[in-house]
């Protein structure tokens, strides 16, 4: 893993080991969202070792801060995806948290990830594609098509593998939907992107 910030070297058994007696400590317990929010942004923004962000997704994610899993926390994802800068942080983000969001409330948040699929930056852009990765059958192929089109023309490995990887994972739901997707697309798809999304079919 190319990472600028160390590691203590912990596995990822280790880790969830160390952080689940915490998260489930209700002494340690926030009840104010906001409070929850700076939480998560101190751990994250003051990590010095990789594993320390690993706990502030994880943070995120605890069941008893899954009423705030809403379109207003999508601001602290985003900010988690740009600072964070790396595929490891930004697909955790992407399907774990972001997408069920996505599948809760899409009048909503549809708007936003329509938004990220065209930013500058490029992990938001990645964020955006695989939103939808575990959809399967909900998946709103409008969206997905939207978001892919969007970085057709992007040079960035990590773009043309995502969208590869979403075409490939919607493949299992909807292989005809996908292969016509792809020959529509013809030369404007990567011949990476093409690869994986034929993977299986």
């Amino acid at each position: 893993m190319k990472s600028a910030m160390p590691y203590h070297g912990l596995t990822s058994p280790e880790l969830r080991a160390l952080v689940r007696p915490l998260l489930a400590d209700p002494g340690l317990r926030v009840t104010d969202r906001g409070a929850w929010e700076e939480a998560v942004r101190e751990l994250w923004d003051g990590a010095t070792h990789r594993e320390e962000r690993y706990a502030a997704i994880a943070l995120t994610g605890h069941r008893a801060y899954r009423a705030w899993q809403d379109v207003d926390t999508l601001p602290l994802y985003r900010h988690l995806v740009v600072t964070g800068a790396w595929w490891d942080l930004a697909d955790e983000v992407a399907g774990g948290r972001v997408g069920p969001i996505l599948l809760a409330d899409p009048a909503r948040a549809t708007p936003v990830v329509l938004g990220w699929a065209t930013d500058d930056d490029l992990w938001l852009r990645r964020t955006a594609v695989l939103s939808q990765l575990s959809f399967r059958d909900r998946t709103d192929t409008a969206l997905l098509r939207a978001c892919i089109e969007a970085n057709l023309a992007d040079p960035s490995f990590w773009l043309r593998k995502a969208i590869g990887w979403a075409l490939r994972q919607y493949a299992r739901t909807d292989p005809d939907w996908v292969r016509a997707t792809v020959q529509q697309w013809d030369d404007r798809l990567s011949p990476l992107s093409r690869r994986e999304a034929l993977k299986h079919l």
